[in-house]
């Protein structure tokens, strides 16, 4: 099958979320070699300081494809976006996009690709079938990023975990369970565009049996007390069958993302919460480290609540960008 080409021109669109480019930032980061420049719509308020090109001019420069990182609430596609999709087409980019609305069945863009000879990769659409899960013992280790809410760094974490393990000498592969990590990693399911009896399938045909000393790095989605994505946390709870979790938190949310006035739940209860689900898979899953999105905190705010947290909670407490992840995966060397 057809992957998508690098380098990127990603497309910031015209979202004034910072969270809401999730997906481009993420490659950015992780994968800077793949983004090459960046294009902003009227309106937009985000910048990820890459050159900003329109599409023929990124074509020219040697761009292969279009990404629109951009996640919003119910994953469709802006009417505003249109024109700039169609013109990356034309220009000769192909097109990649993790919304829940396919752009294949955008007439306008449908015909713009194949008019051009482009492809539309839809990355939050399975390309396979999937059977339900089963919850049999499996051989390997798993590690999965769980959080008290959404949006808050399960990705980072997962990515984060991945490169520590590697560098200690242990065996790793980053398991991407959302659009954002399949674009830096290219591939992957989206368990969010998974129907939901087959959820936990997904994730065993995800991350399959492996040799005993190997570990899958499963990432996280949602949070088991989010209304809205509980559903996508419990399958991926059941599927990954982890041996650990680690739990992702940001201090300081004033409440769920997307529902005001729902509180964030405390970590001791979502510790209990995610072990007690994660045993109907295995018994001895467990937490055993904490990962805190410390970006809206000042160094020494934040290095005093991972010591206090950590020291609470009797695990060891790391920010994966400010801190780095190294206590955490000396934990999961040892299991």
């Amino acid at each position: 099958m057809k992957k998508a080409g690098a380098p990127y021109l990603l497309f910031l669109g015209d979202v004034q979320d910072e969270l809401s480019i999730k997906g481009c930032t993420g490659v950015t980061i992780w994968r800077p070699e793949k983004a090459h420049a960046q294009i902003r719509l009227e309106g937009g308020t985000q910048d990820l300081g890459l050159p900003n090109m329109a599409p023929a001019e990124a074509a020219a420069a040697g761009c292969q494809t279009m990404l629109v990182g951009v996640a919003n609430a119910g994953g469709f596609v802006p009417e505003a976006w249109v024109p700039t999709i169609i013109a990356a087409l034309e220009a000769g980019l192909d097109v990649m996009a993790g919304m829940h609305k396919r752009m294949a069945d955008i007439p306008e863009i449908a015909a713009a690709a194949a008019a051009n000879g482009r492809t539309l990769f839809d990355v939050r659409q399975p390309s396979q079938d999937f059977k339900v899960g089963k919850g049999y013992k499996r051989a390997g280790k798993r590690v999965l990023t769980v959080g008290t809410d959404c949006s808050l760094g399960k990705m980072f974490t997962s990515l984060a975990l991945e490169k520590e393990m590697l560098a200690q000498g242990l065996k790793a592969t980053f398991r991407a369970t959302g659009q954002s990590g399949i674009f830096i990693v290219g591939e992957g399911v989206a368990v969010d565009g998974v129907v939901a009896d087959f959820i936990a399938g997904s994730v065993e045909w995800l991350c399959p049996e492996n040799e005993p000393d190997h570990w899958d790095v499963v990432e996280g989605q949602g949070s088991l007390f989010h209304p809205s994505f509980a559903g996508v946390s419990l399958g991926l709870l059941h599927g990954a069958q982890p041996d650990a979790l680690i739990m992702c938190h940001e201090p300081g949310r004033p409440h769920m993302r997307g529902i005001p006035g729902r509180a964030l739940p405390s970590l001791e209860e979502c510790i209990e919460a995610n072990e007690r689900a994660a045993h109907l898979t295995n018994p001895a899953a467990r937490v055993v480290g904490i990962s805190v999105n410390t970006s809206a905190m000042a160094e020494d705010e934040a290095l005093a609540y991972l010591e206090e947290t950590g020291r609470r909670l009797g695990m060891p407490c790391c920010d994966s960008i400010r801190t780095g992840v190294g206590p955490v995966v000396e934990e999961l060397a040892k299991i």
